[in-house]
């Protein structure tokens, strides 16, 4: 990718996060870095190129790249001009096919913040094979789905002993609004049980996995909250896929390795609450006029104010056991769904672009693809990573 003309193009800069992460860039891009704002909509990108420059007025010429997810010329032009792609373009298994199959083939690092297993796993089957081939670096879920907790996971992994069975659980508290592309990501998936159910079945068929270790997702049960009190809901997310998937790439993690992943909540009518609005959105999603109900009540583009995030924030407690030895750490930070969304997204795309990292392409993890380069990098832009005990 020497010859690329950017270093990174960020696709879908005109929705809410994407103007988000456009304004980080704008504050943390290093200095003779090349990128542009990729979109459909013309006056809508130049709307997100004159808040960039109210940062930073040198960034009054940056390039609007017009593209379109459904037009082949845009996506492939995008994925060759540029070393990095970002998207925030969802839900992605309408909307993600064609920019991630072009940056496959380009040989193009690509990043977005899905949430949707479906996805990623359609993902996988079409386009590992091609992109360990070309060299591309294909990394889900950048945002809060899944970056604390993948890079949580790891960093409790070496707190603990090496080379020996090890079992961590990670329990997630956060204040903040859901976004609009988060409800229609999930209520899509929700929709969709039995073809997401067969590709991730064909994917374990096709996958091979770690030699001579085992790691595994262990969905867990409810329970109290070891650490911070209250309940803990096991939460079937993305997430606890992604740390079973860094957990099979490394042998740090030892000869076996479990993951649960749960929601704490402070009461048990919290809990009990939540199930039953989970529950509800489920029954919803599988009727079209409720579900199109519901999404018109969370439209995608739109978010919260500056001083509603700024009130926002999140915790994901790790309790790490091994060896005889237990450990308990913390990843924090604020708004989760948006403003630190943007913050991991963009550092993400800027460690694939400029810090030195292992070889490595295909389908990976934010563990597999950047581990320690990236956990640093965000521990420098305020997100705790902590050892309490």
């Amino acid at each position: 990718m020497a010859g690329r003309e950017l270093d990174l193009i960020l696709f879908g800069a005109t929705g809410f996060t994407g103007g988000l992460t456009a304004e980080y860039l704008a504050r943390t891009m290093p200095r003779g870095g090349r990128w542009a704002l990729a979109g459909r909509i013309p006056d809508k990108l130049q709307r997100v190129r004159e808040r960039v420059a109210a940062i930073d007025p040198a960034l009054a010429t940056l390039e609007l790249v017009r593209a379109d997810v459904t037009d082949p010329v845009t996506v492939r032009e995008v994925a060759g001009r540029a070393r990095v792609v970002i998207t925030t373009v969802g839900p992605y298994v309408q909307l993600g096919y064609p920019l991630v199959a072009a940056c496959a083939e380009a040989g193009t690092d690509y990043l977005d913040l899905c949430g949707e297993p479906e996805f990623v796993d359609t993902t996988y089957l079409r386009h590992h094979a091609r992109a360990v081939q070309t060299g591309a670096r294909l990394v889900h879920s950048c945002g809060f789905d899944s970056v604390p907790h993948d890079l949580g996971a790891y960093f409790t992994v070496r707190q603990l002993p090496a080379d020996v069975p090890l079992r961590v659980a990670g329990y997630v508290r956060a204040s903040g609004m859901v976004s609009g592309g988060t409800v229609h990501s999930a209520l899509g998936a929700m929709s969709r049980g039995r073809q997401n159910l067969a590709v991730a079945r064909e994917r374990r068929a096709r996958e091979p996995g770690p030699s001579g270790r085992t790691a595994r997702y262990l969905p867990g049960r409810p329970g109290r909250d070891p650490v911070n009190g209250g309940w803990a809901i096991p939460l079937p997310t993305i997430d606890g896929q992604v740390v079973a998937r860094s957990a099979r790439a490394s042998a740090e993690y030892g000869p076996d390795f479990g993951y649960s992943h749960y929601a704490s909540v402070p009461h048990l009518w919290t809990a009990v609450g939540g199930v039953a609005g989970v529950g509800a959105l489920l029954a919803a999603a599988q009727v079209a006029p409720l579900r199109r109900a519901v999404l018109r009540r969370f439209p995608q583009g739109a978010g919260p104010s500056a001083q509603r995030r700024a009130r926002s924030w999140f915790t994901v407690t790790f309790v790490g056991t091994g060896g005889g030895q237990r450990v308990v750490t913390r990843v924090s930070g604020g708004d989760p769904g948006y403003g630190e969304t943007a913050t991991m997204l963009a550092e993400s795309a800027l460690c694939l672009a400029y810090d030195p990292l292992p070889p490595a392409s295909g389908q990976l993890t934010t563990v597999a693809a950047m581990g320690e380069a990236l956990t640093r990098r965000l521990q420098q832009a305020g997100i705790g990573f902590t050892v309490l005990g």
